[in-house]
C-alpha cells in the first residue's frame, strides 16, 4: 500500500464484499467493451488524482474492459510557451498555432504529457502505449477554417489548428487485442505530413464514434452539467441539452464539450459521461456503481 492510499481498515470485510458484489453486474455488462476516456483538468495535474486515474484505468482493463485514453495539455503547453517567452494568443477561444508554437505543442503533448501518463499507467500495473495521430495513420487532419462569430464572410487564420478528416482506428484495435492500453495525443497530420493541433475533446468524441465505444468518459473540472439552481443534472438526452442551451442554462466552455458528447451519443456511443475529475476514483465510481459522479448523456 502506498502512502497516498486511503486507510480502509474502518470498512468491515462484509461491506467490502458487498461493494465488490455491487460492481459485478457492471463488470459483466461492460466486459469486452471499449471505453474512451478524455483525461484533463485537475485529475491530470494533481499527483494523488493522477495515481487514482492510473489505478482506475488498469482496474478497468483487468476486469475485461478496453480503455483508450485521449489527453489534453493546455496548462502544460502554456507553461512551456511562457518559458520560451512566447505569449499565447487566442481567437474565439482557439489557440493560434504558428510553426514554432506547433513544435512546442508536439513536444509537450507527445513528449512530456503523454509519456507521464504512459509511465503512471505502467507503474500501476498496466501496459500503456503512447500514440499520436501519425502512428498507424490514426488521425488525418486538415487546417481548421475558423469563421468569424460576428461576420460569417470573414475567416480567421489560427495556424496549425486541425479539423479531423478521418480516423483510422486499426492501430488502436491491434493494441487493445494485445492487452495494451493506448494513450493518444491529439495531434493530427495533413496531406503534406504537416502537424495539426486538434481539440482533445473533439478527438475523444470522434475516436469513441469510430471505435463504436460503449462509453465516452470526459474527466473535467466541474461536477457535471448543472441546472439554473446549481444542482447536478445526472442524466440528459440530446433533446434536453438543446432546451438547456436555448434557455441559457448551458453556456461558455461547456458548449464545445457537450457538442462533441452529443455527436458521439447520436453516432452510436451508448453513453457519454461528463465526470468530476477532482473526486478521487470518480471514473470508477461512475462506471461500476449506480451513484452519479457527473452527468450521463444517453443517446436518445
Amino acid at each position: 500500500m502506498s502512502s497516498t492510499d486511503p486507510d480502509l481498515t474502518h470498512i468491515a470485510p462484509s461491506d467490502k464484499a458487498e461493494i465488490l458484489a455491487q460492481a459485478l453486474p457492471y463488470i459483466r455488462k461492460f466486459h469486452g467493451k471499449t471505453l474512451v476516456i478524455k483525461y484533463g483538468g485537475n485529475a491530470m495535474t494533481d499527483p494523488a488524482l493522477q495515481a487514482d486515474f492510473a489505478e482506475d484505468v488498469v482496474l478497468l482493463k483487468l476486469v475485461g474492459m478496453n480503455p483508450v485514453v485521449v489527453h489534453g495539455g493546455g496548462p502544460q503547453i502554456e507553461t512551456a510557451l511562457n518559458r520560451l517567452g512566447k505569449k499565447g494568443q487566442f481567437i474565439q477561444g482557439m489557440r493560434v498555432t504558428d510553426a514554432e508554437t506547433m513544435e512546442v505543442v508536439e513536444w509537450v503533448l507527445a513528449g512530456e504529457v503523454q509519456q507521464d501518463i504512459v509511465g503512471l499507467i505502467n507503474q500501476a500495473g498496466g501496459k500503456a502505449v503512447g500514440l499520436t495521430g501519425r502512428d498507424g495513420g490514426l488521425i488525418r487532419a486538415r487546417k481548421l477554417k475558423m469563421v468569424d462569430a460576428q461576420d460569417p464572410a470573414k475567416e480567421h487564420d489560427v495556424g496549425q489548428v486541425g479539423d479531423i478528416v478521418q480516423i483510422d482506428p486499426s492501430v488502436v484495435r491491434a493494441l487493445q487485442e494485445d492487452q495494451f492500453i493506448p494513450v493518444v495525443s491529439p495531434i493530427g497530420f495533413g496531406e503534406a505530413n504537416e502537424s495539426y493541433n486538434i481539440n482533445a475533446d473533439v478527438v475523444a468524441a470522434k475516436l469513441a464514434t469510430v471505435l463504436k465505444a460503449e462509453k465516452l468518459i470526459m474527466l473535467t473540472n466541474i461536477r457535471g452539467v448543472l441546472d439554473k439552481a446549481g444542482e447536478l443534472i445526472t442524466e440528459l438526452t440530446p433533446r434536453r441539452i438543446d432546451e438547456l442551451v436555448a434557455d441559457g442554462t448551458i453556456s461558455g466552455g461547456m458548449l464545445p464539450k457537450l457538442a462533441g458528447a452529443i455527436d458521439a451519443a447520436k453516432s452510436g456511443v451508448n453513453a457519454v459521461h461528463v465526470v468530476d475529475g477532482r473526486v478521487p476514483h470518480a471514473m470508477l465510481l461512475e462506471i461500476l456503481t449506480d451513484q452519479a459522479y457527473g452527468t450521463m448523456i444517453r443517446s436518445h
